[in-house]
Formats: C-alpha cells, structure tokens, sequence
C-alpha cells in the first residue's frame, strides 16, 4: 500500500510538469538506463552430461537510438545497446555482457491518454556476449565422470536477435521535443555459441567446449528523448466576437480526408456550386479559408490547413472565378468547429470554408 500510494503521488506531483502528447516527427534521438534480469541460461558441454543451469543476477543495462517519426505514430530507430550480468551459484561462476545493434519499428498511440503517450514496438539485429571467468560443475552421467569446466579465455561470440518493446512518454512543458520514457523489453538470441573451456577431472585437465543455448533477457529502462524541430503549441486563440453578416454573405464548407488536401467529388461539386453562385451576387472578395483537426502537429497542421485552400482556390479558378478575387488564408487547428483534444482525428474540422463577401 505504501508503494502505491507513493506512485499516486509522485504521479500527481509530475502532471504539471507534463504537457500534452505530439506525433514524432522527423529526426530523434533517445537514451535510457535501468536494469537486466536475465532468464536461466543452459550451457551445454562438448562431454556427455546433461547441461548445466546458469542462472543469474540483476544486472545494468542501458540503450542509445536515433530514428525518424513519420508524423503520423509510426516510427523508426536504429539502437545500441549493453547488458551485463553475473552468473551466480554453489556450482557455477562468471559475467556475461551483452552489446550489439537493433533496427526498431514502433508505434506512439497519440491522444490515447492525456498527458501519456503509450508506444508498441518490435525490432531484429546483432548482438555479441562476452562470457568471462566461466565456471560450472557437472556431475557424472551415464559412465562420463563429469568434472569442473572453467574459461580458458575471455571470448565473444554473436547471435541474430529480436526484441519486443511496450513503454510510454511523457512530454516535457517548456521545451517542446523533449519527453521522459520508460519501458520494458523482451530480447531474445535465436543462436547457440560456442566457447571453449579447460575441463578438469581428478586433477587432470583437458581442452573441451560448451554451447551456450537459450538466453532470454527482460530489460527495465527510464530515459529520455528529444524531437527535433518540434514547434512549441500554439496557443488558442479566444474566439473573436461575431460579427453580423451581411445580407449578401454566403458560406460553403468543403470537407477532406484525414491527412489529405485533394479535393474528393462531392467536394468538387460544392466548390462548383460556390463558383456559380459567386456569378449572382455582387462580391467585393472570396475568402478560402482551410482548418485541420488535431492529429499532427500544430506546425505540420498549418501546412496542411494552407495546401488544403489553395486546392479549394485553385478549383475554383477552374470553374471561372478571378484569381484575384480570392484571399488564401490557412487556420491549422487554432479555430475547431468541434471541440476535441489533442490527436483526436475529427472530420468536420478538416474542412475549408468558401466565404463570398
């Protein structure tokens, strides 16, 4: 209870600090540090006898990465990484550490939960482990007189690996880009390795071998990360005050797919619509104005809100309004015809309102 209780409130004492979650995009980079507990490993003898069970201690780990975000949840990394452990035990001895490279696909679940950005991820590559001051004792089996084995050297062999990830970040208020991490790893090598060892029976010693077979590690790590290039939010504006319409004011809202700013056919019949109508009023201007929902960034959103009137604009040249008539105005997603929070995908704030004045 008193563990709990200490994580609600060293969870309520970092909200303040946190601020609400943004797709990765573009280049990253990220490190952490925690702890490696490895699963028994069984080191198979080149003798007859059955393998011995190395089981281990606690042990450091730490990782370094830098990848690229799509912008959209999706991203990739390319990571190193150290483990180290201790084999311990009335009948075996040594350390085993661990190094190598991984290439990682992970996903951010954005707007899921405030303040929190949950991740998935899984990833291949490289390792090498290093097994120093190896020990391990086999009884008799099956007629062999068993006997001590011990390292005859230090020795690194590798193995092809794969690691599954589930971890979460926390954005940091005051320094957009940068976020707290913390997640849990499942690495696994798919390779035997072999190492040679000096057995001795009876005071006698010869040259021999074992083969390492399984070796399973859950990894513990708290970090940091930092986007590049990522633009503070901007500020919602408050909503100005209304302005009477005029009687000869018309509007006409043209909707978008998510992440998209080409024109859909009903899209392109509204804006025909606007256009003939543009022809029976005396105008003085028409105002293209695009918004976005809240799904990317505010500065990749503001783009997107500009591409999207300048296609609204450019059909409606197409069907006959002058070019100069018309004002290009991009919102983002500072002006919301429905409330959302962020990285929230709602399709009616992707839209771009044909306002004839």
């Amino acid at each position: 209870m008193k563990f709990r209780n200490a994580m609600v409130a060293a969870t309520m004492l970092a909200l303040p600090l946190a601020a609400n979650a943004q797709p990765i995009t573009g280049l990253y980079v990220g490190g952490g540090a925690g702890v490696n507990i490895m699963q028994s490993e069984n080191a198979k003898p080149s003798f007859v006898a059955p393998p011995a069970a190395m089981t281990s201690k606690l042990g450091p780990a730490v990782a370094a990465s830098v990848g690229y975000g799509l912008g959209n949840g999706l991203r990739a990394e390319l990571e190193g990484d150290y483990r180290y452990n201790t084999f311990s035990g009335n009948t075996i001895g040594g350390q085993e550490q661990k190094f190598g490279a991984m290439v990682n696909v992970l996903y951010d679940f954005v707007g899921l939960v405030p303040y929190v950005q949950p991740y998935v991820g899984a990833g291949v590559g490289y390792q090498w482990a290093q097994e120093r001051n190896l020990r391990a004792t086999y009884s008799a089996f099956r007629g062999n007189t068993g006997g001590t084995v011990r390292s005859s050297k230090n020795e690194t062999e590798g193995s092809w690996a794969y690691q599954a990830i589930v971890g979460a970040s926390v954005p940091i208020v005051g320094v957009p880009g940068l976020a707290l991490t913390a997640d849990y790893r499942f690495m696994g090598m798919n390779q035997e390795r072999e190492y040679d060892v000096v057995r001795t029976v009876r005071g006698t010693s010869t040259a021999a071998s074992v083969k390492m077979e399984n070796n399973f590690n859950h990894t513990i790590l708290v970090g940091v990360r930092y986007n590049f290039g990522q633009a503070a939010p901007v500020p919602v504006a408050p909503p100005a005050a209304e302005v009477p319409a005029s009687p000869i004011s018309r509007s006409y809202l043209v909707f978008f797919d998510w992440d998209k700013a080409t024109l859909t056919d009903r899209a392109r019949q509204i804006v025909a619509e606007a256009a003939a109508n543009s022809t029976k009023v005396q105008f003085t201007r028409i105002e293209v104005n695009g918004y976005t929902d809240t799904s990317g960034t505010p500065k990749y959103n503001q783009g997107l809100s500009v591409r999207r009137a300048q296609a609204v604009a450019a059909e409606l040249v197409k069907d006959g309004v002058p070019r100069n008539a018309i004002s290009i105005q991009g919102f983002g997603e500072t002006h919301l015809l429905v409330q959302t929070g962020p990285g929230v995908r709602e399709p009616q704030n992707r839209r771009v309102e044909i306002i004839i004045k």
